[in-house]
C-alpha cells in the first residue's frame, strides 16, 4: 500500500514534467517499454529489488540498457529515484503512469473474458460497446481468456458488468428449476 503510494507521487510528478515539456507520448510509451521489460525478465526486477547490488551499479545498468532508446525525461526519473535509492519503485511507477496517462487522456478501460481470442470484429464491436457504457470517446479493451467458460463473455467497464457467459445462464436456469410453482413449499 505504502509502496503505491509513494510510486502515486512519482508519476504525478512524471505526468505533470511530461506535459509542462510536452513529451507525454514519448515519456508514455517509454513507460510502456520498460513495463514490459520488467514483467518479460523477472532478473531485472529482482535486481533493482536486491538491497544488495549498489545503487550506482543499478543505474548503470538502467543506463546501459535505456540510453538512447528513451527520451531524456525518462532517464532523469531513473537518475532521481537511484539516487534516492527507490529503484524497487520503478516497476510500479511505470505500471501506474499509463493508467494516470489513460485518465489525462480521457480513455477507459474495460476487460472482456471470453472462451477464445477475439477477432477484429467482434473486437469492435466489444469497444462500441464499453464506449456507449462508459461515455469516453476512446476506450482501451483488456483481452483475457477464460478456457473453463464454456462460452459467451464477460464485460467489465468501470463498475458494471454484462455477463453473458452461457455458465451464467445456466445457474439461473438451475435456480429456477429449484423453485417449482407446482409443488407447495412448507
Amino acid at each position: 500500500m505504502a509502496e503505491s503510494r509513494v510510486a502515486s507521487r512519482y508519476v504525478k510528478s512524471l505526468l505533470t514534467l511530461a506535459v509542462e515539456q510536452n513529451v507525454l507520448d514519448q515519456v508514455h510509451n517509454d513507460m510502456q517499454s520498460f513495463d514490459k521489460v520488467c514483467k518479460e525478465s523477472r532478473l531485472f526486477t529482482l535486481m533493482l529489488r536486491n538491497p544488495v547490488i549498489k545503487h550506482d551499479k543499478k543505474k548503470e545498468i538502467l543506463y546501459k540498457i535505456f540510453s538512447g532508446k528513451v527520451h531524456g525525461l525518462t532517464l532523469a526519473i531513473f537518475d532521481i529515484i537511484t539516487r534516492k535509492n527507490r529503484e524497487p519503485l520503478l516497476p510500479a511507477i511505470a505500471e501506474e503512469f499509463h493508467g494516470a496517462f489513460n485518465e489525462y487522456k480521457g480513455i477507459g478501460k474495460a476487460t472482456v473474458i471470453t472462451a477464445s481470442p477475439l477477432d477484429a470484429a467482434l473486437r469492435s464491436q466489444f469497444e462500441k460497446l464499453a464506449k456507449t457504457l462508459s461515455d469516453r470517446k476512446q476506450v482501451e479493451i483488456e483481452e483475457k481468456i477464460d478456457e473453463d467458460m464454456i462460452g459467451g463473455f464477460i464485460l467489465n467497464v468501470k463498475d458494471r458488468q454484462i455477463d453473458a457467459s452461457i455458465k451464467n445462464k445456466l445457474n439461473a436456469l438451475r435456480v429456477k428449476f429449484k423453485q417449482n410453482p407446482y409443488i407447495k413449499e412448507f
